[in-house]
């Protein structure tokens, strides 16, 4: 797929779309608490995940490594991930979990993270999220 240049905040406002539409797939039958996310690779492609629980409550996936996930299996392991959004109910602030911000740091080094914090939406580098990520290569 092709990028179509598009403005940092057109950026934003597409993958925040993207994540509100995956939220409502989400299966919280527990919580009640669901949460899409989309991403942008760095050639352009756009996936999204979504939250999905279980009984066994270890075995539950985050949006954001549903989607993560889902592009290494379009894409490959190459994948890497230009930005990064997350959407919880309107209001409600939902950074990444420890776990996803590795997975995102795994895959995207230099990717940014979108999400709504206590003081509004922000727009950060993984590594202020994840200082001194962890990587093997």
């Amino acid at each position: 797929m092709t990028a179509r240049p598009r403005s940092k905040r057109g950026t934003r406002e597409r993958l925040l779309a993207a994540a509100r539409s995956a939220r409502r797939s989400a299966y919280a039958p527990y919580s009640k608490f669901q949460v899409g996310a989309a991403l942008l690779t760095t050639s352009g492609a756009l996936f999204t995940g979504c939250n999905v629980e279980n009984s066994s409550y270890g075995l539950t996936n985050c949006a954001e490594r549903s989607a993560i996930f889902s592009a290494v299996a379009g894409v490959g392991p190459q994948m890497k991930i230009q930005a990064i959004a997350v959407a919880s109910r309107e209001g409600t602030p939902c950074s990444p979990c420890g776990a996803c911000r590795q997975v995102i740091y795994e895959f995207g080094p230099n990717s940014t993270v979108i999400f709504l914090s206590q003081t509004g939406w922000q727009e950060l580098p993984i590594e202020k999220l994840l200082p001194e990520g962890f990587r093997l290569r």
